[in-house]
């Protein structure tokens, strides 16, 4: 992560507490990946992106998430589900998105794997 997005993360990782979930880690690295937070709430571990934006005169934070972003976030789930023996109901990916003056965008199940060959 770079310095310019700690802020960010920090107000997701508040958000997301808030919400109840538990922060289990935050820029969590592999040489697949990055994952910006892993979370958990009841039976469900999320991996949530977290994105922002100046502004959204030129579309929302929503919108920088590429594919090719998704496949190594999904990539670098995965190495972190064998790497910590995840166990979980429900794997998820999330997506924060913040835009100053606004309250965090949370899309829940944002994306999934499938549809994805490794």
């Amino acid at each position: 992560m770079n310095k310019k997005g700690e802020p960010y993360e920090e107000q997701a990782s508040l958000f997301l507490k808030a919400a109840g979930f538990e922060i289990l880690d935050r820029n969590w690295s592999c040489p697949m990946g990055e994952l910006d937070i892993v979370a958990r709430k009841g039976g469900t571990v999320a991996f949530v992106e977290v994105r922002a934006r100046a502004s959204d005169r030129y579309g929302s934070p929503a919108e920088t998430v590429s594919r090719a972003k998704r496949a190594k976030i999904i990539k670098a789930a995965m190495a972190y589900i064998k790497a910590r023996n995840v166990k979980a109901e429900t794997l998820r990916f999330d997506f924060i998105g913040i835009t100053p003056g606004a309250e965090p965008e949370h899309i829940e199940d944002a994306f999934s794997a499938d549809g994805f060959g490794f």
